[in-house]
């Protein structure tokens, strides 16, 4: 049986994202409060909070997996750092997007930060496919 040890860069970056969990559970606590109707969203905005948690929680739970991917490759460099980061940076942005671009009082569509959703969806694009080549080429 072999043992996973960790980088020192991915053990740092684990323990970072590990801490943000915590602020899923209070995204949590606040859809509950959506969910009894103590604040008032319209359906477009319930829509775009239940997504942003949703990607918040699958990302970074991804990104540990990831990151334990990435020390099984030979990435060193720029490439390893877009390995390693590009999930847990898509977790944070694609939740900020969906939350920024439906702040307000009765939205309901998106506003110009949208962008940042686009963004993230980006970085989580660059994170896998680098590390999927990564992988297949180790």
């Amino acid at each position: 049986m072999s043992t996973v040890v960790l980088s020192a860069p991915s053990q740092y970056i684990a323990g970072v994202v590990l801490l943000t969990i915590v602020t899923i559970e209070f995204g949590g606590w606040f859809l509950t409060r959506i969910a009894r109707g103590a604040v008032p969203m319209t359906e477009f905005q319930k829509n775009f909070a239940r997504a942003g948690h949703a990607h918040a929680g699958v990302l970074v739970t991804l990104s540990l997996v990831c990151l334990v991917l990435a020390d099984a490759t030979a990435l060193t460099g720029a490439l390893g750092w877009i390995a390693r980061l590009g999930v847990p940076v898509a977790a944070v942005l694609m939740s900020a997007g969906f939350f920024a671009s439906s702040a307000g009082r009765e939205v309901t569509r998106p506003n110009r930060f949208i962008g940042v959703l686009w963004a993230g969806a980006a970085s989580l694009a660059a994170g896998v496919v680098t590390l999927g080549v990564g992988l297949l080429a180790a």
